[in-house]
């Protein structure tokens, strides 16, 4: 049986129908649960986008079922996706994470379904990604996946367990502040991730991911990616929530035409895949980009 699918929308509709529709082409869609969830507006000029957010939600089918959820206070970008996943896992074993923001590829489901079941019982894999740069594969690269220790949220997947196993509260950060190694560590997933752990940490920044990423670390744990993209972001611009950049994300979309993947049984970090992540995420490639984002690039 599929693994459920958990869809967040905010104010953003136009998105949101791109997204849904590409869900809907998906092969498994008809056989998957859809469970939407929506945060109630912040504030008064978030209203009108919210509310036509609901028309959409209130319209989609072609799936097995829908659950709609519509939050009646703001609860918060973080704490609204953990609720609505915590939700979902606690009836499931698995989910299929996607916001409204990401493009999938008809065989996007394919490919997260095969990856859950595979890596299952591989408990130091924490999540599927659905994305990927465009990395050139190497010829004696032979399989469909490969690892890094970095998390992804764009259009992703977990288990139960592993998401049951993070702590939100980060009762540990005081002692990885004071630890250079420890921050140099988890730096091997790229150079942005303390600063962006530090943004969340001080209240600069209202994420949920940095934090699933931190416990992946501290679980000596990894992300299954797939060596093409099953997903595009398509949420740069003034409407985004963290994503007002450069979009330097662009991929190459999977056509879609494959429905079985050849998983790698490999459970370490794939070391070419590695080098080409950290050099995307490395200083001088952040600086370029932000500098096309001062440039009005995007």
């Amino acid at each position: 049986m599929p693994a459920p699918i958990v869809l967040f929308g905010y104010k953003r509709p136009t998105e949101l129908k791109a997204t849904i529709k590409a869900l809907q082409a998906n092969y498994l869609a008809p056989e998957s649960d859809l469970f939407i969830f929506v945060d109630a507006p912040k504030k008064p000029t978030d209203e009108a986008g919210v509310a036509d957010v609901h028309a959409v939600m209130d319209g989609i089918t072609g799936f097995k079922s829908i659950y709609r959820d519509y939050a009646e206070k703001n609860i918060g970008c973080a704490d609204s996706i953990i609720r609505g996943i915590s939700y979902v896992l606690d009836r499931y074993p698995t989910a299929i994470i996607v916001e409204d923001d990401l493009i999938t590829s008809p065989n996007f489901l394919d490919y997260m379904n095969q990856c859950l079941v595979h890596y299952e019982s591989h408990k130091r894999v924490y999540s599927i990604a659905g994305y990927t740069f465009p990395f050139k594969q190497p010829v004696d690269h032979t399989t469909d996946t490969y690892l890094i220790p970095r998390h992804s949220p764009w259009g992703w997947a977990t288990w139960r367990d592993r998401w049951q196993a993070i702590d939100w509260d980060m009762t540990d950060y005081p002692a990885f502040a004071g630890d250079r190694r420890q921050q140099k560590a988890f730096m091997q997933g790229g150079s942005d991730l303390v600063k962006m752990l530090q943004d969340q940490m001080e209240g600069r920044s209202d994420a949920w991911d940095i934090r699933f990423c931190y416990n992946r670390f501290r679980a000596d744990g990894l992300s299954v990616y797939p060596t093409v993209s099953k997903v595009q972001n398509i949420g740069f611009g003034d409407q985004a929530t963290h994503t007002n950049i450069y979009n330097r994300y662009k991929t190459q979309l999977d056509d879609g035409t494959r429905r079985t993947f050849t998983l790698t049984d490999h459970i370490d970090t794939t070391p070419y895949y590695h080098r080409q992540t950290l050099n995307k995420y490395s200083i001088p490639t952040r600086i370029f980009n932000k500098l096309k984002t001062y440039a009005g690039m995007r």
